[in-house]
């Protein structure tokens, strides 16, 4: 399930990242070019914020639910904002009135947000970082505030470790202990971005360096070169002949959207980046695809970058240390060592020759290697790719010349777990199809929540006779495809619910009428308040289920909002790997989700061992949402998967034979 859609997660899950600078929330800036000055997303976001905001500062809950209902309006609407508004047909949606109808068209015709300013500037910045604490929402927010005077996460925490919150009506113990586990979450995260919005930025500070006169070459470094899931500061390395570096961060101290520079030096300069900086992607850049729905969700994101100037000889062994990881230098310092040489972020040379100097000082006696290739042929390997690069096995790997050719995002054909309008997609069949097909692919699976999803009263699984309606125009597309000629085709399934004691939801014969049946948690509260072993025996059960195909975002993590559910997963993905050999087709997924890319990469080469097909799913609830794949595709890198290990690299037809379609 995808939080930026899903009304199972709060609305507070993708607002996190804003809150834990401790700076609050701001609205958003106009585009230069509008209208749409404002976006549908950047809207619905606003109104999401605007909510709980009104809630923290004690206003009329019929205020605050118009709000929310109007962000759910909005997010649900697959038409162009803009048209309807010119149109005149906003307040034909339910739930815009002509209050909120007034702000949202006010926002796309004119780029600015009426009163809603000063609302944000009286609520103080420190109950907004409070509610970016999972378990902690506005209402009781507001209640520590009156009763307690708690504004800030480290007096809520001082309050928590005095037992202050305990006697307190509605609280107790339990909410005590809860907070503080919350607040240690929330600190782990602090100063890490997910991969989405850390490669965002990363990606428009590379080419806003790489385009600077004088400048060679510039890369980006670091946890995001390396693709892990949340990325610390960004580091960009720049190559420049050393007569033109001052000048060059004379160049870079101008360019928009730093919000502030922390501090530079002769080759070092600290950086904290900001939204502006996001119009730079150049066109048909690698990740240009992305941007647009990436830049929409993380309107108020600012990141922290370093940028290191190095004369051109140096910079593939700068780019090298600053890639990392620590443990993977470690190891190639070593290796340089055993054939007698040193190797530091300026240079690989003969030991002997560089005696007791350090730095760039013995880095004078390096030998030439024209890009990071080269550095690794010296030292006896294979190049080994940055996402491989965490001491996990590739020192010895690429030694032996084994190492894997690795996925590329071009290699999937098709994916999954995909909802539409039938559950809370916000996209139909043929719009779902036709954004398929304009990826190139050559079939999407359908995977609409199954009956037993109720949310705050409401149904948001398919009953098992709207089950069978799909069914019927998912015949009809496919019948009218092969008609045409055209190779694709739409598989349907279901993301059924797993249930506490292992069994799955619809009926037997139902779930036998599909092709798949993607099975995955979402009630979560009887999970997480269970030892591992007993999650553990009960996910084996819903494997071991005939219907069963796909093991659906395995932990329930949502990054920076949730740990996952305790859970063996090695003894899963063992189970699963004998009923591959017994010829019962059981895949784990990656998530490709920015939210969520679980599976965790670190147990991708496990399930491969295993014998268990990974499925990279995007999980998307609208069409940009099949986009999400390239982020599991990385996942899939990190964790040494090759095509052949991917179930969805395998073509249409492949795919009918093996579901029996």
């Amino acid at each position: 399930m995808d939080c930026r859609r899903c009304p199972l997660e709060s609305s507070l899950v993708p607002l996190r990242k804003a809150v834990a600078s401790g700076k609050g929330w701001s609205l958003p800036r106009p585009r230069e070019n509008g209208p749409p000055f404002i976006t549908k997303s950047q809207i619905v976001t606003v109104l999401e914020q605007v909510a709980v905001l009104l809630e923290l500062d004690g206003a009329n809950r019929f205020r605050v639910i118009s709000y929310q209902n109007g962000s759910r309006a909005l997010a649900s609407l697959d038409e162009n904002l803009l048209d309807v508004i010119l149109e005149g047909r906003l307040m034909e949606i339910k739930g815009i009135g002509k209050g909120i109808g007034g702000l949202v068209s006010e926002a796309v015709l004119e780029g600015t947000w009426g009163g809603l300013d000063e609302l944000y500037q009286r609520v103080p910045a420190g109950l907004v970082e409070m509610i970016g604490i999972p378990g902690l929402g506005p209402k009781r927010a507001k209640i520590l505030y009156d009763r307690l005077g708690i504004d800030t996460v480290d007096s809520l925490k001082g309050a928590c470790e005095d037992g202050l919150i305990a006697p307190l009506t509605g609280f107790g113990k339990k909410s005590e202990q809860k907070y503080l586990e919350g607040i240690d979450l929330f600190r782990r995260y602090q100063g890490r971005s997910r991969m989405d919005i850390g490669l965002l930025y990363g990606k428009a500070l590379e080419e806003r360096m790489a385009i600077i006169p004088g400048v060679q070459k510039a890369k980006l470094a670091g946890s995001a070169r390396r693709r892990r899931e949340t990325i610390g500061d960004l580091d960009i390395v720049v190559g420049a002949k050393l007569e033109r570096h001052e000048e060059i961060i004379q160049q870079i101290l101008s360019q928009p959207g730093i919000a502030e520079v922390k501090g530079y030096g002769d080759s070092k300069i600290s950086l904290i980046l900001e939204q502006e900086l996001l119009g730079s992607f150049a066109e048909g850049s690698v990740d240009a695809g992305l941007a647009e729905s990436l830049s929409e969700r993380n309107s108020g994101a600012t990141i922290d970058a370093q940028v290191r100037i190095v004369e051109p000889w140096s910079f593939p062994f700068t780019l090298a240390y600053f890639t990392g990881s620590k443990e993977h230098n470690i190891r190639m310092r070593q290796a340089a060592i055993d054939r007698g040489l040193r190797l530091n972020e300026f240079g690989l040379f003969p030991a002997e020759e560089a005696g007791e100097k350090i730095g760039m000082a013995a880095a004078e006696h390096t030998l030439e290697c024209k890009n990071e290739s080269e550095i690794y042929k010296i030292l006896g390997m294979e190049f080994v790719p940055p996402e491989l690069r965490e001491d996990r096995g590739e020192i010895e790997a690429a030694t032996e010349g084994i190492l894997p050719r690795l996925i590329e995002p071009k290699d999937l054909k098709g994916a999954f777990h995909n909802h539409t309008t039938a559950s809370d997609g916000t996209a139909n069949l043929g719009e779902m199809a036709d954004g398929a097909i304009a990826m190139g692919w050559e079939y999407l699976g359908i995977a609409d929540h199954s009956e037993s999803l109720n949310i705050g009263g409401r149904q948001i699984g398919v009953s098992s006779d709207g089950l069978v309606e799909q069914g019927r125009k998912i015949r009809e597309y496919n019948e009218k495809w092969a008609d045409e000629k055209k190779d694709f085709r739409l598989f349907q399934g279901s993301e059924c619910d797993i249930m506490a004691d292992g069994s799955l939801d619809y009926p037997e014969h139902i779930r036998n009428s599909l092709t798949h049946v993607v099975g995955s948690v979402h009630a979560l509260g009887s999970w997480l308040g269970r030892d591992e072993l007993e999650n553990t025996e009960s996910l084996i059960s819903a494997i071991e289920d005939p219907t069963f195909t796909i093991l659906g975002h395995p932990t329930g993590r949502i990054l920076q909002g949730r740990e996952g559910f305790p859970v063996d997963l090695h003894a899963v993905l063992r189970r699963m790997g004998e009923l591959n050999a017994e010829d019962e087709l059981k895949a784990v997924e990656i998530n490709a989700s920015p939210y969520r890319l679980d599976l965790d990469w670190r147990f991708c080469k496990f399930a491969k061992q295993q014998g268990v097909p990974i499925c990279i799913n995007p999980d998307a609830h609208d069409v940009m949402g099949l986009k999400d794949v390239w982020f599991g595709a990385q996942i899939a890198r990190k964790g040494w998967l090759e095509p052949a290990d991917v179930l969805n690299t395998k073509t249409g037809i492949e795919m009918e034979e093996l579901l029996g379609a």
